[in-house]
């Protein structure tokens, strides 16, 4: 019996031993489509030991809805801006222990202290980008410094705007000298007066179809993200992009730790291995968004350094904002662009 009793204590061990090692040796990742280099993942497994369980979303809705209702596996997150918002005020992620973060100080200053978490506890910056015009040079006669050119009669049956309610209508909001966050339900009636007012002149309100077709030049205006931008501008050299001077959205994808990680200090590992200048190189060189280290921006050639559209001087830009959660408000813009695009 007494042989029986430790060859069970020895198993009960190595069952929990293996149990724990398993543990210990695997962080789960949820990241957007197509935005790692998955070499990346292989550096971080042979550097540390540690096993990544890598999962990607479509949407920031679709991911705080499998969060929220219990997949909650995951150890790092790569939210945007305003749901970084929401998913704090619903207590659904962790303050970050930056003692474990020595990577952190790669960040630049500008992308600290942003509205979606003013006091820097809960999230750390992996990409960021502007909204703007994308414009054909050759179909464009006129400056494209203002949001006022998309209402030019000028070019009507040539506009693509942008088929999502809050970037779209950011562009009217903007044009009015408002901020991009109101909830002040006059000002929101203005601008969507102005995007009626457009609609005539639009030629479609596009999602990924709009980058095709601005290539095959069936458009002179594409509202888009920066990174498209650059990468559509990659590949015809009659395409340009401006952020109007009325300014516009900065948004700001950050690595965030769910509430109920199971593997809080590989999240922290995971999290500071990402911000190491080698790796933060190789990552904006695979993605084609900005990078906010400031130390791997240092080591990308002159031309990207150099290039506006990829890091505009953030201190010379005015009235750029990053979208923040509006909580039930958002039922109001859900009405609006209702409305603008059933016309």
């Amino acid at each position: 019996m007494k042989k029986i009793l430790v060859l069970f204590l020895v198993a009960v061990m190595a069952i929990s031993m293996i149990s724990c090692q398993s543990k210990d040796e695997v962080v789960y990742v949820y990241n957007w489509g197509d935005y790692i280099d998955e070499n990346i993942i292989d550096m971080f497994e042979e550097e540390t030991g540690i096993k990544v369980v890598y999962e990607m979303f479509e949407t920031n809705e679709l991911m705080y809805t499998k969060l929220k209702n219990g997949g909650n596996q995951y150890d790092v997150c790569v939210p945007s801006d305003y749901m970084i918002t929401k998913m704090i005020n619903e207590d659904m992620i962790q303050k970050i222990d930056f003692s474990k973060i020595d990577q952190y100080e790669n960040i630049g200053s500008e992308y600290k202290g942003q509205a979606f978490d003013p006091n820097d506890e809960y999230s750390v910056p992996y990409f960021f980008g502007t909204n703007g015009i994308l414009y054909n040079t050759d179909m464009v006669t006129d400056p494209v410094d203002s949001w006022n050119i998309l209402w030019d009669e000028k070019y009507a049956g040539q506009i693509l705007m942008n088929n999502s309610q809050r970037d779209s209508i950011m562009v009217a909001l903007k044009l009015l000298g408002y901020s991009m966050n109101t909830t002040d339900e006059n000002e929101l009636e203005e601008a969507k007066q102005l995007l009626l007012d457009q609609h005539e002149l639009v030629l479609a309100y596009v999602v990924d179809n709009g980058k095709d077709m601005m290539l095959n030049e069936e458009a002179a205006f594409l509202v888009t993200w920066n990174g498209d931008a650059i990468t559509l501008m990659g590949e015809k050299d009659n395409l340009a992009y401006a952020i109007p001077k009325e300014g516009s959205n900065l948004w700001i994808d950050s690595m965030v730790i769910p509430k109920d990680a199971g593997n809080v200090e590989n999240a922290h590992k995971f999290i500071n291995f990402m911000l190491r200048p080698d790796i933060a190189l190789l990552n904006t060189d695979y993605v084609g968004y900005s990078t906010p280290n400031t130390k791997a921006f240092e080591m990308l050639d002159d031309e990207m350094k150099n290039n506006p559209a990829a890091y505009p001087n953030l201190n010379e830009l005015e009235n750029m904002e990053v979208f923040i959660d509006l909580g039930d408000a958002i039922n109001i813009y859900n009405d609006i662009w209702l409305e603008i695009t059933s016309q």
